[in-house]
């Protein structure tokens, strides 16, 4: 249906106001711009860190408040982390180290962390992030903990027992398993490729519907699709980044077992990178203890949380793989060491510890 003359200039119109705004709109992200380089020439004279999480968090939190919509805050708080990571890349290059190839899940969560003007390196596997983070070829890392649906991902964990890198941020994604191919369909395919997290997240879907196709492990979803590329028999499951990234087919969208299928991802870097960050009144703190093998000393352990009221919000065990059936206890306690109740209740926890590290105190993270 064609446009009267009056509905096409009132169109004109608007579409004159918005250009005139966007230009408004540049010239002030600009004198941002400029005042954030300033920023940074202070920062690079004190020796202070550039990149600021909490800071961030409350810039963030002020725009929102001061939200008079129509705009609905979760975007506005997209539109202003995109805006500090291009002002941030002005001041220093943030380098963060993230489990590749393009287009993982991971790479996501540093994207909604950092924004896109960071500069990505990215691993092959979690043990390489770790070591790239530690050794100061990346700044920070990001590291999946932990699935909804399939519990904690443990070489994440084992990796914190040795690591100096400590936990500074957090963030819990949505985490929508896509089957990708080259062929637009679903028929003959031999094998599926993914992370191991990946197939068991999804092994009710391929059991009804590929019955017959091998499943096969990779280093990351993303892994599986670039290998997809090479054979029209395989499939991957992994992201719509991924299958933009390679050039592949949606064959199947979300076919993840649980619909809110999320995974939790870690912000590590080394302290002298940044220290812990100041409490934000909704954090959590990370630790990874052992006792010893006596009767009671988990109960032992636990004790003064509930004397000081502290709320554990995770409890996970590993092996410490001694041979003599010890473990290794992380737990996620809800507060920081700041507070009062929590230092007390930790001080009296680390006396019943035969081995205790702080993993990181941080604030909570969003869902994205």
């Amino acid at each position: 249906m064609s446009q009267s003359p009056i509905q096409s200039d009132a169109l004109a119109k608007f579409r004159l106001q918005i250009d005139s705004l966007d230009t408004q709109v540049l010239a002030l992200l600009n004198q941002r711009a400029h005042l954030a380089e300033q920023v940074g020439h202070l920062k690079r004279e004190e020796g202070t860190p550039f990149f600021r999480p909490d800071r961030a968090a409350q810039v963030i939190a002020k725009v929102q408040a001061a939200n008079p919509g129509p705009l609905l805050n979760q975007h506005v708080a997209a539109i202003w982390r995109e805006i500090m990571s291009a002002c941030l890349a002005l001041e220093v290059p943030q380098r963060v180290a993230v489990l590749g190839p393009e287009g993982t899940f991971t790479e996501q969560a540093a994207i909604e962390y950092f924004g896109s003007a960071a500069n990505l390196i990215y691993c092959s596997s979690f043990d390489e992030v770790f070591h790239a983070t530690a050794a100061g070829t990346a700044q920070f890392g990001v590291v999946a903990l932990e699935n909804s649906t399939e519990g904690m991902v443990a070489r994440s964990f084992d990796l914190f027992l040795h690591s100096p890198a400590h936990v500074v941020g957090e963030v819990s994604l949505l985490v929508r398993h896509n089957l990708l191919r080259q062929l637009n369909t679903l028929d003959d395919i031999e094998v599926v490729l993914a992370h191991p997290q990946a197939l068991m997240q999804c092994q009710r879907w391929l059991s009804q519907h590929l019955p017959q196709a091998e499943r096969r492990a990779v280093s990351s979803n993303a892994e599986g699709a670039r290998l997809a590329t090479g054979n029209p028999a395989w499939a991957a499951l992994a992201s719509e980044r991924a299958a933009a990234q390679f050039g592949l087919h949606i064959v199947a969208h979300a076919i993840q077992d649980e619909v809110y299928n999320r995974t939790r991802f870690a912000v590590i870097c080394l302290p002298q990178t940044l220290s812990m960050p100041a409490p934000s009144g909704n954090d959590c703190t990370s630790i990874v203890v052992s006792v010893p093998n006596r009767p009671g000393s988990v109960h032992d352990m636990l004790t003064p949380l509930k004397k000081h009221g502290v709320s554990m919000t995770r409890l996970e065990s590993r092996p410490a793989k001694s041979g003599q059936w010890e473990y290794f206890f992380y737990i996620d306690i809800a507060g920081h060491p700041s507070q009062p109740q929590v230092r007390a209740a930790l001080a009296e926890l680390q006396a019943e510890c035969a081995f205790y590290k702080v993993l990181g105190a941080y604030p909570l993270g969003r869902d994205v």
